[in-house]
């Protein structure tokens, strides 16, 4: 009997484990997935919560649950991968896994310790993220107690989950506080190293003029080298300094520990992936799937379901003794939560920015794209059920896994 590894039961690792459970014939293969924390979270969610649209209960549901019957779970730490004798040193029972073939779908995960002045007494108090549960948490409490001063979002670098995730949540803030009555007190102020709003040009200067538009200040080109939380300012590595009351840190993100000890990934520890195949670069059984690949495409949930797509097909010729195919090309869509029961949604890949136009049906849509509308929040908001009962249980979407240029216009 044959044995696939997953390493992460995330997104990807979730979605790869019912696909290759429903694909592969259980008397020939074994599937075991593994991963260290009980609970699968719906992080899109965590975003929602320090507005108090969502609770924590929301986005939140055990693991174990979430798999299928045909595939083994263990919950346990992840030591290191020994690829040149395809096996996984774990540091619960049992101690090592064999594989003949492993999927590397460990995620990636946001450092703040790598920034000085971020973690300590102020954490939590005057300095918040809401890329974790307890951030997110913590930050709705914060903001219910904001009165008036300055709000400061800083994007520290990239790369990060969902790269869209920072504007959302400088539109919710600005809509938050206007419900409040409380918004000609407070002052907005985005501060990245981007040199606008967004990485793609054509989606950064439309969600630019959102921001500009709703009187939220951009500081552009601003690379943080420090956080000095008792005077309760951003410094920069050119001593430039932004001053704030409240500040909201999106931290660089990492890959697993578990790679960088493993000695496979690069300096971020994340795994040199061929962008196409999705099969790691140096190793012929080793394939890496969401977040944790090095590929240039959004470290988002939507890319996960998109690699899975053209993954399992791939790898169902590749045990057959075929070439692997160059068939990811990318392709991510987000929606932009923007306030005020609207939202924008764009569709992008590898080679082609985020245009106008209609999705998934195109000149029918419903979703417009790189647009504001009410049917792209309705949207945004259904996601969290057909992710938990589509997605991440392997059914198929009806949308195409590579990017089409149909319904869009130049």
């Amino acid at each position: 009997m044959k044995h696939v590894v997953i390493l992460g039961g995330g997104t990807a690792g979730t979605m790869v484990a019912h696909r290759l459970a429903e694909a592969l014939p259980s008397r020939e293969w074994a599937l075991t997935v593994v991963d260290q924390d009980p609970v699968h979270y719906y992080q899109p969610g965590f975003l929602f919560i320090p507005f108090g649209i969502y609770t924590p209960r929301d986005v939140v549901k055990p693991r174990k649950a979430l798999f299928p019957p045909e595939v083994r779970y263990i919950q346990s730490e992840i030591e290191a991968i020994e690829p040149d004798k395809n096996r996984v040193h774990l540091r619960g029972e049992p101690r090592t896994l064999s594989y003949d073939f492993l999927i590397i779908a460990t995620g990636s995960h946001p450092r703040p310790d790598e920034t000085p002045g971020l973690l300590g007494d102020a954490w939590h108090k005057t300095i918040f993220d809401f890329y974790t549960l307890e951030g997110a948490t913590a930050l709705h409490r914060a903001l219910e107690r904001f009165e008036k001063g300055r709000l400061v979002l800083n994007l520290v670098d990239m790369p990060i989950k969902c790269p869209v995730a920072p504007l959302e949540f400088l539109f919710l803030a600005d809509w938050y506080f206007h419900e409040r009555g409380i918004r000609q007190n407070v002052e907005i102020v985005y501060v990245t190293p981007l040199p606008g709003a967004f990485t793609k040009p054509r989606a950064s200067q439309v969600l630019g003029g959102v921001l500009e538009e709703r009187n939220i200040r951009i500081v552009p080109e601003f690379y943080v080298e420090r956080v000095d939380p008792e005077k309760k300012v951003l410094i920069s590595y050119e001593e430039e300094e932004v001053p704030f009351d409240l500040l909201v840190t999106v931290p660089i993100h990492y890959g697993s520990e578990a790679i960088k000890r493993s000695g496979i990934g690069d300096e971020l520890n994340y795994v040199p992936t061929d962008k196409h195949t999705l099969k790691a670069r140096e190793f012929d059984n080793i394939f890496v799937l969401g977040d944790a690949t090095d590929t240039p495409a959004s470290k988002a949930g939507s890319v996960a379901h998109f690699m899975v797509d053209v993954f399992v097909p791939n790898f169902l010729r590749y045990i057959e003794g075929l070439d692997l195919l160059p068939t990811f090309d990318g392709h991510s869509n987000c929606y932009i939560e923007s306030g005020f029961g609207k939202a924008f949604l764009i569709d992008f890949n590898y080679e082609t920015e985020p245009l106008p136009g209609m999705y998934p049906l195109p000149g029918v849509g419903p979703f417009s794209l790189l647009q504001e509308s009410r049917i792209n929040h309705w949207g945004k908001l259904l996601f969290r059920w057909i992710y938990w009962h589509v997605l991440l249980k392997g059914k198929h979407l009806p949308v195409p896994a590579r990017m089409s240029m149909a319904g869009k216009w130049a």
